[in-house]
């Protein structure tokens, strides 16, 4: 579970902007008191167009079967992105959810559900997700409008049912 409420839950983010790829968006993790605030700024400049924020996840028990979040959004169309370390490898797994501009909402995604996708691209074949090979968890940002954004996280957590 990635509660903000614990000072270990703050620590290890990464982000990753399309600056890797030329393009100048901007994207952070902020802190509150109890949640974590992924926001910045899309520039289409440059072929350009994404962010995302990402952190290590303990490893999780085989039993797990869906991921919540607990979030506010500000309207845009988000994907939650669980990347896999299996034998060396890595595999980049996604979910898309829509927000609701000043809206708390609680939502569940079963694992068995996340695409696998390289570079934009879904992966027809790739194995379905398995808790006991994730590996990190974050949001990802993709978008054809240029602006702010702004994704308040309360909570994220892995659960078996």
């Amino acid at each position: 579970m990635i509660d903000f409420t614990q000072q270990q839950a703050r620590i290890n983010w990464r982000i990753s902007n399309d600056d890797v790829m030329g393009g100048e968006s901007q994207g952070n993790i902020l802190f509150e008191r109890d949640y974590g605030v992924f926001t910045g700024n899309i520039s289409l400049a440059n072929n350009g167009g994404f962010s995302a924020a990402f952190t290590a996840v303990q490893p999780l028990s085989q039993e797990v079967r869906a991921v919540t979040i607990d979030i506010a959004g500000d309207g845009n169309r988000y994907q939650l992105r669980i990347i896999t370390y299996d034998n060396g490898e890595s595999t980049y797994y996604f979910h898309e959810f829509n927000t609701v501009t000043g809206q708390r909402q609680k939502l569940r995604f079963a694992l068995a559900d996340f695409q696998a996708t390289f570079r934009g691209r879904q992966i027809a074949n790739a194995p379905t997700l398995k808790a006991e090979v994730v590996g990190e968890v974050g949001f990802l940002l993709t978008t054809k409008e240029a602006g702010e954004f702004s994704l308040s996280v309360f909570a994220i957590d892995f659960i078996n049912a």
